[in-house]
């Protein structure tokens, strides 16, 4: 084709990240007539189906989803350079940005990142969301701005991540509780009764997979659907929770904290966005806050970890050894 027609670009892009034709019809206020000859245009012209029936839904077929994320981008290039330069005033800039983030996230980093908005840019207000799932359809329909959490299989493609910050889990007991005491081995560990966190509902995770390893069982007395809920029950009786370490730190205030005695893989905190915001200037800087805010508490923590007579000098916080606060 000696000409393409360079709308058919939008198209596509609307058509792959919504996966229907009545959808993006919608989307780009078409009738469905016209946006199913829109889609046959498309098929002759890549040569391809592109979406195919699978049952009452469509599919995408593999050409669709390596053109997805390319398409994206494409479209979302073209469209920075259509609009006019813009000088980011951050005193003068109002508005609303709504982040989804895990239980302990905005306790956690959610002061520091406010008082640097206020600082930089006071007409600015954030609004934090709970997030119960990791579907991505908050960010591809525009109801969410950023999220934070571990990158899955749930997520669309098209979501742009970029790590935070890595995590690791650890114990979690109230003040005074037996575990306080001594070193905490695995059998210690797995004599204890148990907090399970599962939005889902599962009654097995990673920590009962690692003490099968080492051939014990732990009991398990509730399951419960976030980490607050779990650090709340932890806090006033005897059972024991798990957590990861930064982010639940603000939430952890005045209990006892312990690493784990057997081994559990690291998870990475990642920053998510959807790429139609890429080029907003006031979308990078809020992306740049939070990873400053981030970055910033990794250091801290990093001068937490050192040796006694480091965090003396340096004043930095306490780290846990052997189930003992150091």
């Amino acid at each position: 084709m000696p000409h393409p027609d360079l709308n058919l670009l939008v198209t596509l892009d609307v058509l792959l990240t919504e996966g229907s034709v009545a959808r993006a019809a919608k989307r780009l206020r078409l009738s469905p007539s016209a946006m199913s000859r829109a889609l046959a245009r498309l098929r002759e012209t890549t040569g391809d189906p592109l979406l195919v029936r699978a049952g009452r839904g469509l599919v995408p077929t593999p050409r669709a989803v390596e053109l997805r994320e390319r398409v994206g981008r494409v479209v979302q290039e073209a469209q920075a350079v259509l609009h006019p330069a813009e000088q980011l005033d951050l005193a003068r800039l109002v508005r609303t940005f709504t982040l989804r983030t895990n239980e302990g996230f905005a306790e956690t980093f959610g002061p520091a990142l406010i008082a640097r908005i206020g600082q930089e840019a006071p007409g600015v207000r954030l609004r934090f969301l709970p997030k119960p799932d990791r579907d991505s359809a908050p960010l591809r329909e525009g109801g969410v701005d950023l999220e934070t959490g571990v990158v899955g299989q749930t997520m669309g493609p098209e979501v742009r991540a970029q790590g935070l910050f890595r995590d690791r889990f650890i114990g979690v007991v109230r003040a005074g509780h037996p575990l306080g005491e001594g070193a905490v081995t695995p059998a210690r560990y797995a004599a204890g009764r148990h907090i399970l966190v599962s939005r889902r509902g599962l009654d097995r995770g990673p920590v009962d997979e690692a003490l099968e390893q080492s051939g014990l069982e732990r009991t398990v007395a509730t399951i419960v659907g976030g980490f607050a809920t779990a650090l709340a029950l932890a806090r006033t009786t005897d059972l024991i929770a798990t957590v990861p370490e930064r982010h639940t730190e603000a939430l952890r205030a005045g209990m006892h904290s312990f690493p784990l005695p057997v081994a559990i893989p690291e998870i990475t905190v990642s920053l998510l966005w959807h790429p139609r915001l890429d080029a907003d200037p006031a979308h990078r800087w809020l992306r740049g806050c939070v990873r400053d805010i981030c970055a910033d508490r990794s250091r801290r923590d990093a001068e937490g970890a050192l040796p006694a007579p480091h965090r003396q000098a340096t004043g930095a916080r306490p780290s846990w050894r052997n189930g003992r606060r150091s």
